[in-house]
């Protein structure tokens, strides 16, 4: 599968004038912030959807989103990830707009998007949304023997946090980590948006042909929403670590297809709220 265009990199950060504030001084200064810009995916020449999203990895984003949707599960099911001509005011790429080519055995995606996905913007209807994952699940994770220490689990989000190049420069981005149950990275990705940080991980390992992710921990800086256990189960991923806080339908979802789910991971601390057999050293 090709690699991103050239024209694409170079965007993440942008700077901006700010009047600073520190007790009663003031200044003017530049500030670094992320840039967060639309990407339109198209899927077989036709729009899809519209994702805000910091630019970089957008072929990943574009083939994990797939994922997510239910639409592909491996790399075969991908023959072709390109940028389409959009341009601003000045001429110029902007590299905002993404075309997907399906292999000839994928159905278009025009009637199953939204039916297994909804975003917490855009509410879930409960149960039906439980049973709709468990319908496009390709990968069960219930029997996954990953096994990791409990002190490597309290370790990943500070690993996470090491790998966040962009955050240091804008305090601005969510980051999502995938790591072997020793706690070494295998791909760390940063974005305005954490569910697009969760498929530009997947999207990337669709195209190097590693799905599913067996035996892997997802590690996401924010909280557990329903959405990204959902794209860790069609990922094929056992176990997800949170920063923060999960919901309700995403400790259900968790619990219905054998996921381990671990929340408020912060020093010594933490809540299992799934599958705890899959940490070594609990009491």
């Amino acid at each position: 599968m090709p690699d991103q265009e050239v024209g694409a990199v170079g965007r993440v950060t942008d700077r901006r004038r700010v009047l600073r504030v520190r007790g009663t001084r003031t200044g003017r200064l530049s500030d670094t912030l992320v840039v967060e810009e639309p990407m339109e995916l198209r899927v077989n020449g036709e729009p899809l959807t519209v994702t805000m999203r910091t630019p970089g990895s957008d072929f990943d984003l574009a083939a994990g989103f797939l994922v997510g949707e239910g639409v592909v599960g491996q790399t075969g099911d991908i023959t072709e990830i390109r940028y389409c001509d959009g341009v601003d005011a000045d001429g110029r790429n902007t590299y905002n707009v993404v075309d997907v080519t399906l292999a000839d055995h994928i159905p278009s995606p025009a009637d199953r998007t939204r039916r297994v996905t909804t975003t917490s913007a855009c509410g879930v209807c409960g149960r039906t949304s439980l049973d709709a994952v468990h319908l496009a699940v390709r990968h069960p994770v219930a029997e996954d023997p990953a096994i990791l220490d409990l002190d490597v689990l309290r370790s990943l989000p500070d690993r996470l946090r090491t790998q966040q190049k962009v955050f240091d420069r804008t305090g601005g981005l969510h980051a999502a980590g995938l790591f072997t149950p020793h706690g070494e990275p295998i791909t760390v990705q940063e974005d305005v948006g954490r569910h697009n940080a969760v498929d530009k991980v997947v999207g990337d390992a669709l195209r190097d042909g590693r799905l599913p992710l067996t035996g892997t921990v997802l590690t996401v800086s924010g909280r557990a929403s329903f959405e990204l256990v959902q794209k860790a189960l069609l990922a094929g991923i056992p176990v997800l670590v949170a920063v923060s806080a999960p919901s309700t339908l995403a400790v259900d979802l968790a619990e219905a297809h054998g996921l381990t789910l671990a929340g408020f991971v912060r020093g010594d601390s933490l809540n299992v709220y799934t599958r705890p057999d899959r940490i070594a050293g609990l009491a």
